[in-house]
C-alpha cells in the first residue's frame, strides 16, 4: 500500500544517512593549558574523499563542554592560523578568549588534516644552531625543506595533495553532523579566517554567526602580500617612531638608519646566539635581514623594541633583533606548504613580473616546485554574500594581513558583514580586552540585527605602545669636594648631615 511504501522509503533514508555519519566517541580528558576536563575525541576520515573505503586519517577533535546545564545549541567552531597550527594545542589560549562565551556555548577544537595529531605532517626539529642557520640561509631552509617532502611522503598518510582547505573544510562539517549540531558560529584567526570563508561558502546553510580576526581570504596570494605589507607596517612604525617626541628624541632618522643597515647588506656580522650563548659568524644578507625584523612587527609590545634592535644592529650589536626573531608559532611545514603550493603559489606573480624574488615569493617558489599540488575548485577563490552576519577585525600595522583585505572581504560578503580596525594593533586583535567583549556580544546577540550593531568603539581608544627606551649609563659617584653632589639627582647625605655651606655660615 502507498503508506506502506512511504514509510519503507522513510527508513531506508535514514538507514542510508546513518551509515554515511562516521561515528564519534568522545572522552573525558585534560589538555595542557585547560584547568578543567574536556571531551576528547577521534574522527575517522578518508584520505582521498573520492575513495571513502581508501586510506583512512584520525581526525582528532576537542569538546570544551559549556558550563551552564542549559546550554545553546549552537556550538563555537574554532579555526587556527598558520596554515599549520594545532588548534588543540591553542586550547588554554582559546578557552581564556572565550571564557564568556563556552559558559552556555561547547567550543569545539578540531586539529585540521596534517596538523598535531591528525595524520601530522611535521618536518624535523631542529637544534637551535640549525635553526638559527635556516633563518640566515635560505639555500639551507630550502633543501631542509626538500628533505622533509621527502620523508613525509613516505608516511602512510604522505599523499601531500590531500590536504587543501576545502576538503578540510569537509572533514569540519563531518564533525559538525557527528555532534549533533544544526547550526554552528565559526571563531578564525589568521589563517583561520580563510578556513572560515570557505566553510561559510560551502555550508552556508550550517552558519549562525562568523567571527574572523586578521583577515586572509582566498583569493589574497600569501607570498605575494607578505613582504608589502610587511613593509607598510615597518613604514608605520619608522612614522610614529618620528611623530613621537620621545622616540624621535632617543631614534633620530630611524627610518634612514633602516634603509643604510639595509644598503649594506649582505655583510659578515659577528654575533652572540640568543639561544646558545655562543659567538658566531654569518653572512647576513638583505633577505635575512628583513626576516629578523618581521617578527617584531606581528605585535606592538615587541614592536616596541624595534627602534633599539635597529639602532644596535646599524652598530653592529644584532643580538637584539636575533633574540625578536628567535622562537616563533610550533606548525606543521608539511601541511603549511601543502595548503600554500596548492591554494597561492599557482597564482603568484612571475619571476619576471611585478616585484623581486629576495623575500617571501622567492622562498615559496622554491619550496612548491616539486611540491605535490592539490585540486583547487574555482569557486573556492570567490566570496559570496552572507545570510549570516559576520563580523572582520583587523590591526591597523598588521604586517600580514592588515585592514585592506578584510575591507575588500566584507564589501563582498555584502550588508551583513562589518569591518572593524584597531588602528594601533598588530596580527589578531581578539586579545584585547574590549574587543572579546565586543566578539561575545556580538555571538551572544539574540537577533542578527543586535549581533551587526554591536558596540566596538573602543577599538579606536587602543594606544599604540611607547617605544622602548634604554636605561640611562650609570652616573659617577661625585667626589666629596664636589659642590653639586647633594642636588636631586645625586645620593642624598643623611639626614642629621649639615650642608658644609651652613657650618661656614655658622
Amino acid at each position: 500500500m502507498p503508506w506502506r511504501a512511504a514509510v519503507v522509503a522513510a527508513f531506508a533514508l535514514l538507514a542510508g544517512a546513518a551509515s554515511q555519519a562516521a561515528p564519534l566517541t568522545l572522552h573525558t580528558c585534560r589538555l595542557t593549558g585547560l584547568g578543567h576536563d574536556a571531551q576528547c575525541g577521534v574522527l575517522k576520515r578518508p584520505l582521498d574523499p573520492a575513495r571513502p573505503d581508501g586510506t583512512q586519517i584520525d581526525l582528532h577533535v576537542v569538546v570544551i563542554p559549556a558550563l551552564a546545564r542549559q546550554k545553546l545549541p549552537d556550538p563555537i567552531f574554532f579555526f587556527a592560523g598558520g596554515p599549520g597550527q594545532s588548534a588543540i594545542e591553542l586550547a588554554g589560549v582559546i578557552d581564556h578568549l572565550t571564557a564568556r562565551l563556552g559558559a552556555r556555548r561547547d567550543l569545539v577544537l578540531i586539529d585540521q588534516r596534517g596538523t598535531g595529531h591528525s595524520a601530522p605532517l611535521k618536518c624535523d626539529e631542529p637544534t637551535a644552531e640549525e635553526s638559527l642557520g635556516r633563518a640566515l640561509d635560505r639555500a639551507r631552509a630550502i633543501a631542509a625543506l626538500d628533505d622533509c617532502r621527502v620523508a613525509l611522503q613516505k608516511l602512510p598518510w604522505g599523499d601531500l595533495r590531500f590536504y587543501t582547505t576545502t576538503i578540510a573544510r569537509a572533514d569540519t562539517d563531518a564533525v559538525r553532523e557527528a555532534l549533533g549540531a544544526d547550526r554552528i558560529n565559526l571563531l578564525g584567526i589568521s589563517y583561520g579566517t580563510r578556513a572560515s570563508l570557505e566553510y561559510l561558502r560551502a555550508y552556508p546553510q550550517h552558519v549562525r554567526r562568523v567571527m574572523i580576526d586578521g583577515v586572509a581570504p582566498p583569493d589574497m596570494v600569501l607570498p605575494d602580500s607578505d613582504d608589502a605589507d610587511a613593509d607598510a607596517a615597518l613604514a608605520a612604525l619608522f612614522r610614529d617612531c618620528a611623530a613621537d617626541k620621545a622616540c624621535a628624541l632617543t631614534y633620530p632618522k630611524l627610518a634612514q638608519t633602516w634603509q643604510g643597515l639595509l644598503a649594506a647588506m649582505p655583510r659578515p656580522v659577528t654575533f652572540v646566539g640568543p639561544v646558545t650563548g655562543e659567538t658566531r659568524q654569518v653572512t647576513m644578507t638583505r633577505e635575512a635581514l628583513r626576516s629578523l625584523v618581521r617578527p617584531g612587527l606581528y605585535s606592538p609590545v615587541l614592536g616596541a623594541i624595534l627602534p633599539h634592535a635597529i639602532e644596535q644592529a646599524a652598530a653592529g650589536h644584532f643580538e637584539p633583533l636575533l633574540a625578536l626573531a628567535a622562537g616563533g608559532a610550533d606548525i606543521a611545514e608539511g601541511e603549511h606548504f601543502s595548503v600554500i603550493c596548492a591554494e597561492d603559489a599557482p597564482r603568484m606573480a612571475s619571476a619576471n613580473g611585478a616585484g623581486s624574488d629576495e623575500g617571501a615569493r622567492g622562498l615559496y617558489r622554491a619550496a612548491c616546485a616539486n611540491w605535490p599540488r592539490g585540486d583547487v575548485p574555482a569557486a573556492f577563490y570567490t566570496i559570496p554574500r552572507s545570510a549570516a552576519p559576520v563580523l572582520l577585525l583587523s590591526g591597523g600595522i598588521d604586517p600580514v594581513t592588515p585592514p585592506r583585505h578584510a575591507e575588500r572581504v566584507a564589501k563582498a560578503l555584502g550588508p551583513n558583514a562589518r569591518s572593524v580596525v584597531v588602528a594601533n594593533n598588530g596580527h589578531n586583535v581578539t586579545g584585547i580586552a574590549c574587543m572579546r567583549d565586543a566578539v561575545f556580544h556580538f555571538i551572544n546577540a539574540a537577533t542578527d540585527a543586535e549581533a551587526q550593531a554591536v558596540d566596538t568603539s573602543c577599538a579606536a581608544k587602543v594606544p599604540r605602545p611607547l617605544a622602548f627606551q634604554p636605561p640611562l649609563p650609570a652616573r659617577a659617584k661625585p667626589a666629596d669636594n664636589d659642590p653639586n653632589r647633594f642636588d636631586d639627582a645625586s645620593p642624598r647625605a643623611p639626614e642629621d648631615a649639615t650642608p658644609p655651606a651652613n657650618k661656614e655660615s655658622r
